[in-house]
């Protein structure tokens, strides 16, 4: 499962999703280990800055004056979102990640960076062809995310420690359940792909059957972290 990879930098972008304060301050909603996903994701950033490679920035923030409550949405006692509410503080972007001038921002109000409508086309334009994803939940914006991206034939290298969720088993068994399913993707950790933004070729995970990683309780953990 592990092969040999080079990428254009000049046709790759680096994908940071919802690495805002809320993560880490709002009891609901904190992320198991946000400080090393958040060294993590500022190593991929600090990298793709220094090779020229495109950064994009997506954050949530639940705006319904922009899209109205959905059907069974969680709402608090006086009708605002439970979670990334647009004016709440804790949507800013945290500080170790914030985004430059120059560098996209998209303000989202579902799960996928692509909801909106405006990271494909500007994807497209780029003449992209990878793109290089951390963030959180894993399970929740991330996999909405990755999925969008596979399937618009964009090819996902998944960066699984500058990833995070509710609890650890939640994250790891998100990036199991991504890999069994990254059709043309790969899956690295932080160094190697900081190595492969800087235009060496690396080693990765890289999916060549269905369903390649039958995975259980017990063996979860082990699984992992052979990705």
């Amino acid at each position: 499962m592990r092969q040999e990879l080079s990428i254009d930098p000049k046709r790759t972008a680096l994908l940071l999703i919802d690495l805002q304060e809320e993560q880490r301050h709002d009891p609901y909603y904190v992320v198991a280990g946000l400080d090393s996903v958040l060294t993590n994701a500022g190593r991929l950033l600090d990298a793709a800055r220094a090779n020229g490679m495109r950064v994009i920035h997506a954050a949530y923030k639940r705006d319904f004056r922009v899209v109205p409550p959905r059907p069974f949405e969680p709402l608090t006692s006086d009708g605002r979102p439970t979670f990334s509410d647009v004016t709440s503080p804790l949507v800013e972007i945290c500080s170790e990640v914030a985004p430059r001038a120059g560098e996209t921002v998209l303000t989202k109000n579902d799960a996928s960076a692509f909801c909106t409508g405006e990271l494909e086309p500007l994807l497209r334009e780029a003449a992209m062809e990878w793109l290089i994803v951390a963030g959180v939940w894993t399970e929740a914006c991330v996999a909405s995310s990755v999925r969008d991206a596979t399937q618009r034939g964009i090819r996902v290298l998944l960066v699984k420690d500058a990833c995070g969720s509710g609890t650890v088993a939640m994250h790891q068994t998100g990036i199991l359940n991504l890999a069994n399913r990254l059709n043309g993707g790969a899956v690295a950790n932080a160094e190697t792909t900081c190595r492969l933004i800087a235009g060496a070729p690396v080693e990765v995970w890289m999916h060549q059957k269905p369903v390649p990683i039958l995975f259980g309780y017990d063996d979860a953990a082990r699984h992992y972290d052979l990705l």
